[in-house]
């Protein structure tokens, strides 16, 4: 008797099998900046399905080690990663998923939609690149962070091009040295000290407690400039070189990949997930580090610049993720044969992908639209933009986190046992995705912050705006559809209103996560009806599930079922 071996076939390519991405693009850049932006998408997309997936299993299959000493007992506290991590690194800069926003002729060709084409890039990229997507965030918001006008001109001009570079041998990422045991999301207990010298430089003292990238030649430090009193608003930002290459603390005699003076990395995070990326806990000693704008000027302000893009970034790597788990699930589903037949053709499952394609749809465009918003903001410093991008960024984020841990569990359970057992690599999609609604603030921290917004600085406005004209676009498309959003969109209109009035009142703080989340399902119809009045068929029929599942919480499975090719 033969052993039944069952066919697990990749998905289609992630560029020409997205057609919502596709249309998307065509929509946002036009049909000469899509054309534009095609072959480098290709070329991404063939990496993707040929050696970097092969780099992405690798980089799985062999988590980074930490090497404290070498054979003759010299502190080294080096940090090793596989070839399939230094694969992933060399493809991000090669492939420009961090420079191409800030590339002189992307901005020529594309303007604020150079962000559009990066959100594209890191839609084919980050799912499988070992979540080497985590430091092209940081290097992202590091970018953003040092192309602010007051940091030092010859800060920026040492650091931005090697974060910007697209040639390997050149390019670095950052890593983000915030968090403390002391305070986690609490930055106001932070710890770290920073204190001048006479040149112009500074030291930090401290103890960081995850630090992601940890391999990374630098990173950006939270610290608490000396004198400067309680709180978390006067905590300021620094640049600390990594190794002892970039440190003047490090003389003639240490070898440049040694660690900066100062710098210990105590331990590697065991973690549930992103095992390839090296996390550590690290210890600050005096180590070298320049401010990035005046310390003495309260810098928690300019840091947020770097949240930020990270926060979208980590939207897109929700959106991107669930889109990818999507694509495995369907192609297994293809070939898998259930009673008889295709389970592909069972309804029930059928109803079960259709309804995370609905899912998928929607935060693929919650997370466009937010780096849509950002590259109005850096290029067109399009004030609007930024009014809405300040609520945009923490809920796309909340909502996206949420939405892909959510439906990661529904990918595991799409594969059966075969999904529960590592060597699939289906597992993986699970422990990964728990991270997300936890990185740059968890779910109520966020929720927080989306009060702040709405209560300090109106950002109510625009987004009530938005919905309000998404209900005007609906009307032609579904009246229902229309119905549900002229009605939420009334309702929400209510609770801001409560929320400006007393914004601490216990019922308003314990119902912060109900509205947030209800915000960005609000503002999620919105952006699949804007894309349907375009004249997206996919965009329609997603706007009208994702408007009864998520805003009138009704069963979607019946239309799920039947329109699932169109979905997928």
């Amino acid at each position: 008797m033969s052993r039944f071996v069952q066919p697990a076939p990749p998905p289609d390519d992630p560029y020409t099998g997205d057609a919502l991405l596709r249309s998307w693009l065509e929509r946002q850049l036009g049909p000469t900046g899509h054309a534009a932006a095609k072959g480098r998408l290709a070329d991404l997309a063939a990496d993707v399905t040929g050696p970097l997936r092969a780099a992405h299993a690798d980089a799985e299959a062999h988590p980074p080690t930490l090497r404290r000493y070498d054979p003759w007992g010299a502190r080294i506290d080096r940090i090793d990663t596989p070839a399939g991590w230094q694969a992933q690194r060399a493809a991000a800069a090669r492939h420009a998923v961090v420079a191409l926003p800030w590339l002189e002729h992307a901005r020529d060709t594309w303007g604020a939609a150079a962000r559009v084409v990066q959100h594209a890039l890191l839609h084919l990229y980050a799912p499988e690149s070992a979540t080497f997507s985590c430091p092209v965030a940081m290097a992202d918001g590091a970018a953003a962070l040092l192309s602010r006008p007051e940091i030092d001109s010859a800060v920026r001009a040492a650091w931005l091009p090697r974060l910007t570079a697209t040639d390997p041998d050149t390019a670095v990422v950052s890593g983000q040295w915030m968090t403390e045991s002391t305070g986690g999301s609490d930055l106001s207990r932070s710890g770290a000290v920073a204190r001048p010298t006479a040149d112009g430089s500074w030291r930090l003292t401290g103890e960081k407690w995850f630090c992601s990238a940890a391999d990374a030649p630098m990173a950006v430090a939270l610290a608490r400039p000396d004198g400067a009193g309680r709180g978390s608003r006067v905590l300021a930002p620094f640049l600390v070189p990594r190794y002892a290459a970039d440190s003047p603390l490090a003389g003639a005699t240490l070898p440049g990949d040694f660690p900066a003076p100062g710098v210990s990395v105590h331990r590697l995070k065991d973690k549930l997930g992103t095992r390839a990326l090296p996390t550590a806990e690290i210890g600050l000693h005096d180590a070298y580090a320049l401010p990035l704008g005046d310390p003495h000027v309260p810098g928690l302000v300019r840091a947020m610049t770097l949240v930020v893009v990270t926060r979208v970034h980590n939207a897109n790597a929700a959106a991107s993720g669930m889109r990818r788990g999507l694509a495995h699930a369907r192609a297994y589903a293809d070939v898998r044969q259930v009673a008889g037949g295709r389970l592909a053709d069972n309804p029930l499952h059928r109803a079960t992908l259709g309804t995370l394609a609905v899912d998928a749809a929607g935060a693929f465009v919650l997370a466009g639209h937010a780096f849509a918003l950002l590259g109005r903001v850096e290029v067109d410093a399009d004030p609007a933009a930024a009014a809405e991008l300040r609520v945009v960024a923490p809920l796309a984020k909340l909502a996206t986190g949420r939405l892909a841990v959510a439906s990661a569990s529904e990918y595991v359970e799409a594969f059966g046992g075969a999904g529960y057992v590592e060597d699939t690599g289906v597992p993986r999609l699970l422990r990964d995705a728990q991270v997300l609604p936890i990185w740059e603030g968890t779910t109520n921290v966020l929720a927080l912050d989306v009060l702040r917004a709405i209560s300090r600085e109106d950002a109510g406005t625009p987004l009530l705006a938005r919905l309000a004209t998404a209900t005007d676009l609906a009307a032609p498309i579904d009246p229902a559809l229309a119905d549900t959003l002229a009605t939420v969109t009334g309702e929400l209109r209510e609770t801001v209103g409560r929320v400006t009035a007393d914004p601490t009142a216990a019922p308003v703080v314990a119902g912060a996560r109900g509205l947030a989340l209800r915000l960005a399902y609000a503002l999620t119809a919105a952006l699949l009806v804007e894309h349907a009045a375009w004249g997206d068929e996919q965009a329609a029929v997603a706007a009208r599930l994702w408007a009864r599942r998520w805003l009138r919480h009704c069963d979607v499975a019946a239309d799920a079922h039947r329109h699932l090719e169109l979905l997928c």
